[in-house]
């Protein structure tokens, strides 16, 4: 049996594809975003491939209250797990992937955890 290795970029896209499928139509520059977004973000923030872990959260147009100015300040300057993408985005390319983040439906709300057996 002969074994077919996926690019790390195509699996990327597939993510990025499954993750945009919701969207009826995106505007040139939300696909820009998404572009952006699977390029620059999507190896901490995309759903991982093959058992890979996930450094950061999922992204939604619920990501810091849906407040364009504070993602664009997380891009921009990073954050203590985050490196600050400032030297290599342009202004742009931050707003296309701030424009693309809020078409993502926030994920749902993560099950309360199971009580313990007394």
């Amino acid at each position: 049996m002969q074994r077919h290795l996926v690019p790390a970029f195509v699996a990327a896209a597939l993510c990025v594809a499954s993750h945009g499928a919701f969207a009826q139509q995106l505007t040139e520059q939300q696909v820009t975003g998404r572009q952006v977004f699977a390029q620059s973000c999507g190896v901490c923030h995309l759903p991982p491939v093959m058992n890979a872990r996930t450094y950061g959260p999922a992204l939604s147009k619920a990501t810091a209250g849906g407040n364009a100015e504070i993602i664009r300040a997380i891009i921009s300057e990073g954050g203590p797990r985050m490196p600050a993408f400032k030297h290599y985005l342009e202004r742009p390319q931050m707003d296309a992937v701030i424009a693309y983040l809020s078409t993502v439906p926030a994920p749902p709300p993560a099950p309360a955890p199971a009580a313990a057996p007394r």
